[in-house]
């Protein structure tokens, strides 16, 4: 399986991505604080350029006891990439989509030696 060179660490600040020419695929690597992660770009609903779409915190709808909401929050830990089709969100540390557990991206290899970060189709 061949490995393509995806930029050095130092090149990727917190919240920053970059998508990945690997031959036939694309893939997307993502910084989120000090860990990577590797997605396919190709999302898991109508197969659109997930890793492209806007990366956002995940929002969370507070629901009152009377079973009303009448705000919204940004969860602080869980950081999530929209698909610009149509807009379904996948976490990007799991690749889950957040609604439903019959979607969830592709994982690619992605291997981190001496600064410079690898990834595997």
């Amino acid at each position: 399986m061949a490995e393509y060179f995806a930029g050095n660490v130092t090149d990727y600040a917190d919240g920053d991505r970059k998508v990945v020419d690997c031959g036939e695929h694309e893939i997307g690597v993502f910084r989120i604080g000090d860990e990577f992660f590797a997605w396919h770009n190709r999302c898991a609903h109508r197969a659109g350029p997930v890793c492209q779409g806007r990366i956002m915190k995940r929002v969370i709808e507070p629901v009152a006891d009377d079973r009303t909401t009448r705000t919204l929050e940004y969860d602080a830990i869980e950081t999530n990439i929209v698909c610009p089709w149509h807009g379904y969100e996948f976490s990007i540390r799991t690749g889950r989509h957040q609604g439903s557990g019959r979607f969830r991206l592709r994982k690619a290899d992605i291997t981190i030696r001496g600064g410079e970060i690898y990834v595997r189709s």
